[in-house]
Order: structure tokens, then sequence, then C-alpha cells
């Protein structure tokens, strides 16, 4: 009975998330599965700021490494909410450290599916602290059916799509760029 619970609990995570903003599975899935972590994203508009950073910061090659990898990566409207000029600021080569830090912080050793997450959410009295490649913690919680991330400043960030498959590991979408 509490692997129903719980498959179902996932299950309507899932389905609760992707009606949360204008992306869909179909919208962020277009390439899930056929290739790294990098081509996945690349493969999709939604994450074109994304990828623009992942290749300035010169992490592609470690992206496309064989992980697995966790990302929880900020979709466009993400980047947007930062204040104006930050983005083409991260994107000179002066602040290339900064970038590379932040992007890492995005980013997860191991495999890490919505469920997982969910589980370990709740197992852990309903917060979850996870280690970052950066070295930093990003702590997961529930807020109503939303999984929530609170970075190492207390802002949050909403998963708003779960479990884009990619070879070498998974892409969580987040409506808001977490900081370290």
């Amino acid at each position: 009975m509490k692997k129903f619970i719980l498959l179902s609990l996932a299950t309507s995570f899932v389905f609760v998330l992707s009606a949360f903003t204008g992306l869909n599975d179909t919208t962020l899935k277009t390439n899930e599965g056929d290739g790294t972590i990098v081509a996945v994203a690349a493969g999709n508009e939604n994450f074109s700021t994304l990828v623009t950073a992942v290749k300035t910061a010169g992490l592609v090659e470690t992206l496309n490494g064989d992980g697995p990898f966790t990302v929880f990566a900020p979709v466009n409207d993400a980047f947007g909410k930062l204040p104006a000029g930050t983005v083409e600021s991260l994107l000179k080569e002066e602040n290339r450290e900064t970038l590379t830090a932040i992007l890492t912080y995005h980013v997860v050793k191991g495999e890490f599916k919505a469920a997982d997450v969910l589980k370990a959410i709740k197992s852990n009295k309903g917060k979850f602290e996870i280690t970052t490649v950066q070295g930093g913690t990003l702590t997961a919680s529930l807020s109503g059916s939303n999984v929530i991330l609170t970075d190492a400043k207390g802002n949050t960030s909403k998963v708003v799509i779960t479990d884009v498959d990619a070879s070498n590991g998974i892409i969580h979408a987040i409506d808001t760029v977490v900081m370290p």
C-alpha cells in the first residue's frame, strides 16, 4: 500500500508540475535521451540562455562526461528574473569563475529522479539537503505539491518540469536561478 501511495504521489507530482508554466513535457523533451545533458538542453529553445552560459563557462566537456548527473536547469525565464545586466555581465570573460560557480551549483553527481527526490524529502522530515558539484548545498522541500529548492542565500526556486532523460543523467527544469 505504501508503494502504491508513493507511486501515486510521484505520478501526481509530475502531472501537477507540468501544468505550472507554458512549458510542458513535449516542449522540454524534444531530444530526450538522444544525447548528453548538453545535447538535450541545446535541442530545446527554453534552455538557450543556460546553454550559452555553459559554453561560456567551458563546462560543455564536463556535462558531456559519463555522469550520471542531475541538473536543476533554469529555463530562460529564470535568467530573465535576474537583475538587468546580470546575465550579460556573467557572460564576460572576467566573470567566468563566478559563472562557473553558479552553474555548477545547479549540478549534482548522481541521478535523482522526481520520485527519488520526493522520497528523500519525506524520509528526512520534509527537507532533503543536496550537495552540488560546486560544493554548496541546496535544500529540497515541498510546498503543497511543488518541490522547492532553497539556495544558500535563502532564495527559492520551483521545479517546473521533472525527469527529462539524457544519456548521462537527468534534467529537472526550475523557474529561478539558484545562487551559491
